[in-house]
């Protein structure tokens, strides 16, 4: 029978991303094994569950977002069978595991589109891209002023003369979703794919649909001009709420015979928190990613604003708001929030603790991007020569790149590979690792108990334990400019100061967790901290 309490309202899940997580072949390259051996140092850490990056066959032009085949495992990460072992494995330790999939583009090798490569014009096969002749006289220019995601046009040309559409890159063809055989091929990829997980991560989610009749956009540079940035007439299309309704009643369908809860949570990016909302109503998406918090200004005013919005939007809707800072297209939290610097010590690292803990406080759940427990920096100094971001490789910039938080994590030692690979000491990982990776070393953070990892881990641990955090809402409480705090239900007070001059607390005693040193009665600069009043024990 499936239990009325709803596990995802409050679940507190680690990004996995794969091929830079921990490698188990010694060939530099993450990989599903290397997963399962790092399990049991998340369940220390507190998580509730792990978010996997792509590992089906692919090849790799955007690192495994570009899909060849929905129902396997590329044999760099591994196969079925050890990732039905990974899945064993944590089960055992009590960690929810979901799949990341990716409906709104495909591989250029995927079988589908290779026979629609080999079809002809207005062939059953094209109808499940976007296939359209060009214009201009002999059809040499492209359908619309589209641009692609990753940077240039959104249309590349084939040899009989038609082009394709892709938002992101030409490895990356769109689904045509208003063809019927995308939606049932879906179905069919979702019912292979359960295998036990516990849900899924979609990407594009507000994408899938284009406009009908894919007109010129207003202002095509504009819909590109930022990594976060959209074109309104590829996104956020009406008909896509149809897809979640189908697939959250496939996900029940699972959970009314064997009673355990799948959840769909979506990468949105759209405008609004009120848009936003759209997609978690009680009969589409669980959750999505609520990126305002990780793309605000490090400002009390900011902070409170989207928090606000989210609470009212999102959470009245009947979902609980997904709270997020970092992500593998993201810079990293240390480096967004500090000067320029490679090493991330100072005001960065100090603002980046004080938003881990803020984030833990806020009533829903929470996802946290691996390393961003260690503290790691964005590494913002890769050789040109060593970068694999296609968004480099088409725009010639290193401006919205995303190699920097994606260098495989250092698990001990004092030189690369860190613990990272299985191989010689002279393996190399696929991106590489610097020199002062050692300082944020897994192993060097467990004995420190000032570190990050600590900070995460006891803050993970109170929020399980106490009953103020988690799912619910929260009272912004008077503070004095530059300070943002709120409590939560019987006395839990949480509170930031933005600032970098000390403030009164706002609350009495001694902090039950703080992001740096807090003595009783003094909330320092650019420091978060909790406080639980006697009447709440």
């Amino acid at each position: 029978m499936l239990s009325k309490y709803h596990w995802w309202r409050d679940a507190v899940i680690y990004q996995v991303y794969v091929r830079s997580f921990l490698d188990s072949t010694g060939d530099g390259i993450g990989d599903l094994a290397g997963v399962r051996a790092g399990l049991p140092y998340l369940k220390k850490l507190g998580v509730d569950g792990i978010w996997l990056s792509p590992f089906y066959p692919s090849p790799q032009h955007d690192h495994g977002y570009d899909v060849a085949d929905y129902c396997g495992v590329d044999p760099l990460f591994g196969d079925l069978a050890e990732f039905d072992l990974l899945m064993a494995s944590a089960r055992r330790l009590g960690i929810r595991v979901l799949l990341d999939i990716v409906p709104n583009h495909c591989s250029s090798e995927h079988p589908w589109f290779r026979e629609a490569l080999a079809g002809e014009p207005g062939s059953p096969a094209r109808a499940r891209f976007h296939f359209a002749d060009g214009r201009g006289p002999d059809g040499s220019e492209p359908p619309n002023n589209w641009h692609a995601m990753f940077g240039g046009p959104a249309w590349t040309r084939v040899g009989d003369g038609q082009w394709y559409l892709h938002m992101f890159t030409p490895e990356q063809p769109d689904w045509n979703w208003r063809n019927p055989e995308v939606p049932a091929e879906f179905d069919r990829v979702l019912r292979f794919l359960d295998r036990g997980v516990d849900g899924f991560r979609i990407d594009v989610a507000a994408g899938l649909y284009k406009h009908p009749e894919l007109p010129d956009s207003d202002d095509p540079e504009a819909d590109a001009r930022t990594r976060d940035s959209v074109n309104p007439l590829a996104w956020n299309q009406p008909e896509v709420h149809d897809v979640w309704r189908r697939w959250r009643s496939l996900c029940e369908e699972y959970a009314a015979r064997d009673g355990r809860e799948r959840l769909l949570v979506g990468e949105v990016s759209v405008p609004t928190a009120r848009e936003h909302a759209q997609y978690v109503r009680p009969d589409e998406l669980h959750q999505a990613f609520f990126f305002d918090l990780l793309s605000a200004p490090w400002d009390a005013d900011a902070f409170r604003k989207v928090i606000s919005e989210a609470m009212q939007d999102i959470a009245g809707t009947g979902s609980t708001v997904t709270w997020v800072l970092n992500n593998h297209d993201q810079v990293r939290t240390v480096t967004r929030y500090g000067e320029p610097a490679t090493e991330g010590s100072g005001i960065g690292a100090a603002r980046a603790r004080a938003a881990a803990l803020l984030m833990l406080a806020l009533p829903g759940a929470a996802y946290i991007y691996q390393g961003e427990e260690l503290g790691l920096p964005e590494v913002v100094d890769l050789p040109d020569d060593v970068l694999t971001d296609p968004i480099f490789h088409r725009t010639g910039s290193r401006a919205r790149i995303r190699d920097g938080c994606r260098v495989p994590l250092p698990w001990s030692g004092q030189a690369s590979p860190f613990g990272f690979t299985s191989g010689a000491e002279s393996a190399k990982p696929w991106l590489p690792q610097p020199a002062y990776f050692a300082e944020y070393a897994t192993d060097r953070a467990l004995a420190d108990t000032r570190s990050f990892w600590h900070l995460y881990r006891d803050g993970l641990q109170l929020r399980s334990s106490l009953p103020q955090l988690g799912e619910g809402t929260l009272r912004w409480l008077d503070t004095p400019p530059g300070v943002l705090a709120f409590a939560r239900g019987g006395g839990l007070v949480c509170a930031v100061n933005f600032g970098t001059s000390p403030t009164p607390a706002p609350a009495s005693g001694t902090p039950l967790l703080s992001s740096g040193p807090c003595p009783a009665g003094v909330l320092p600069g650019s420091t978060a901290a909790w406080w639980l009043s006697d009447s709440a024990l």
